[in-house]
């Protein structure tokens, strides 16, 4: 399908990227939990090299992973994660009564709450206990200190959602706090009436041509962005979008972008990911376009897809050297495991049914 085909391309599973940045800034984040991220960006990029690209790039600051999507950890591209912590943030989770008796904290404390932690982790990474320990000492914020002794996720994302802190960069490692800064190209999170129109583009750019409904998945269901929000920041880019049609739906895409949609080709492919990647959650399991109805509960379960002309056709594993693979075999099949076993730097034999 030539739309499917332009999306394979512009999600760089045809053509690789230069670098993981690059990926990452066009998929907007690459999950960490239930998921390889490793694989999901090196499989996207032209010179995938070893194992362990993924905590280079966040070692070195290319990358940074912190609280985002779905409440969950990713990573993000440092120039734009603002973009998208701004519309989670937007909620003000902080300042609903639940969390202010809770934590017994105003919304108008956070700032000064938010400065002392910003001042701590400028050094890091620290433990979040090096953050425990300078509010131990501060009376107004005593009773906090706990929360970050024992690390308390749900305290911490806030801090996050703000642009104060980000997780360090080892992925296997103990919690550790940063600032987003040491990332290179940290552009801070913008006023949410910029951010919300960019992040809709964004999102068109990169798994168009969509609808308002995929939008609202991917910004409201995984940001909580709040459908009137969204619906505003739609209205307003609406001079930037066009609208296709694809086998009969009504769909929208880049007007920027359309000739390049025009011009793509399909071509028989076969490509294997791994569970929870972006190409299935960025629509969402429930979009039988790129998901047929029979493969959603595997899928929701985070087996990991092969995608048969950009469809969710199978599933995969790996077991010991053999990959079994639940597609019939076909050439495509056969180069693409070969592509497989050397991402994963082992040789595989390949098993169909």
């Amino acid at each position: 399908m030539q739309a499917l085909a332009w999306r394979m391309r512009r999600q760089h599973l045809l053509a690789g990227a230069a670098d993981p940045t690059e990926v990452v800034r066009t998929l907007a984040a690459v999950s960490v939990f239930g998921s390889d991220p490793d694989l999901s960006v090196r499989r996207r990029l032209a010179a995938p090299g070893t194992p362990g690209e993924v905590q280079r790039a966040l070692a070195d600051g290319r990358l940074l992973r912190t609280f985002s999507f779905r409440g969950s950890v990713q990573l993000m591209a440092p120039e734009t994660a603002g973009v998208y912590l701004a519309l989670r943030s937007a909620g003000r989770q902080w300042a609903l009564r639940s969390w202010v008796d809770h934590y017994r904290l105003a919304p108008d404390e956070w700032p000064d709450l938010r400065a002392i932690v910003r001042e701590v982790v400028a050094s890091g990474p620290v433990p979040p206990q090096a953050v425990a320990d300078v509010l131990a000492r501060h009376e107004r914020f005593t009773h906090l200190a706990k929360e970050f002794a024992e690390p308390n996720h749900t305290f911490l994302k806030p801090f996050a959602w703000q642009g104060d802190i980000a997780l360090g960069p080892d992925l296997s490692g103990p919690l550790v706090l940063q600032s987003p800064a040491a990332a290179r190209g940290w552009g801070g999170v913008p006023d949410l009436g910029v951010a919300g129109p960019r992040a809709v583009l964004d999102y068109v750019d990169a798994y168009g041509p969509t609808t308002l409904e995929h939008v609202e998945h991917w910004l409201g269901g995984g940001l909580s962005a709040g459908r009137k929000r969204l619906l505003r920041w739609w209205a307003e880019v609406a001079d930037d979008l066009v609208e296709v049609d694809v086998d009969g739906e009504e769909r929208w895409h880049l007007a920027s972008r359309l000739d390049d949609l025009v011009a793509t080709r399909s071509e028989p492919t076969v490509v294997l990911l791994p569970g929870k990647d972006d190409w299935v959650m960025g629509p969402g399991t429930h979009d039988t376009w790129v998901v047929p109805a029979g493969h959603r509960t595997a899928m929701t379960r985070g087996a990991n897809p092969v995608l048969v002309d950009a469809v969710v056709a199978g599933t995969w594993r790996v077991r010991g050297d053999t990959l079994e693979v639940d597609v019939p075999a076909s050439d495509e099949l056969a180069a693409e495991a070969a592509r497989l076993g050397s991402l994963l730097g082992t040789d595989l034999d390949l098993r169909t049914p």
